[in-house]
């Protein structure tokens, strides 16, 4: 659906739920879309969905329709599609689609990961000071900038670099492919990283919140990341401010 409307000029007329939140109705035809299919194929499992919302369960599924919205609206091609099924709080399988580059990845759990039906191979090992580290603003949560605009200073003091392409599911998933050697957001919400922080996990990588526990689908403050990578990354956010 999305490749048939194709990628917007930038301008097209988005609602505004919150500051910098959007969404349009291709999230919503999206979401739609993929509702009908997990209701005819997987009926009687729970769904969480970012536009119409849903119950926590156990077992569910976790969709986002159309992740990177700000970037759909002006025409920036970093836009995602991500569904996970979460069984007992953790990714069991899941995809998640750039279907404006042409990438679709997917894993099932102690099956590995894919990317366009090839195995993506197991994280390399690599010295953290050559790791380029992908992030996200909390630009639409200001108190949380003091946190998190300490671990980014200090993030780009220990790595090579940083990059902030706008789409968290993305990131997730080139973090996985080894584009990126690691992630970290804050606030983030479950169907934002349910099937990118299961394909990092099925390659051999690390998916934790920022202590360094297992909290991260509820808060939504994530660390992804290659083990070394991860290693620094929890030291980085142990030093930064609370909050």
């Amino acid at each position: 659906m999305l490749i048939d409307n194709g990628l917007p000029r930038p301008g097209v007329a988005a609602e505004l739920k919150g500051a910098g939140d959007y969404v349009t109705a291709t999230d919503r035809n999206s979401e739609s879309a993929i509702l009908e299919v997990l209701a005819r194929e997987a009926p009687g499992v729970a769904v969480l969905a970012e536009e119409r919302g849903g119950l926590r369960s156990a077992t569910m599924w976790a969709v986002d329709p159309l992740d990177g919205t700000t970037n759909f609206t002006r025409g920036f091609p970093a836009v995602g599609i991500s569904v996970a099924l979460l069984d007992q709080g953790r990714p069991a399988v899941g995809v998640v689609l750039a279907p404006f580059l042409g990438l679709e990845f997917s894993m099932a759990r102690g099956e590995g990961a894919f990317l366009n039906g090839d195995r993506l191979p197991q994280h390399r090992i690599l010295d953290p000071a050559s790791a380029v580290v992908a992030t996200g603003f909390p630009f639409r949560n200001k108190p949380l900038l003091p946190r998190y605009l300490a671990m980014f200073g200090k993030a780009l003091g220990r790595f090579e670099d940083l990059r902030r392409a706008g789409a968290a599911a993305l990131d997730l998933a080139w973090t996985a492919s080894g584009t990126f050697d690691g992630f970290f957001e804050l606030g983030l919400n479950a169907w934002d990283v349910a099937a990118g922080a299961g394909l990092v996990m099925e390659v051999g990588g690390l998916v934790t919140d920022w202590s360094g526990g297992d909290t991260w689908l509820e808060t939504g403050d994530i660390l992804a990341a290659s083990p070394a990578v991860h290693e620094v990354l929890l030291e980085l956010a142990a030093s930064a401010p609370q909050g």
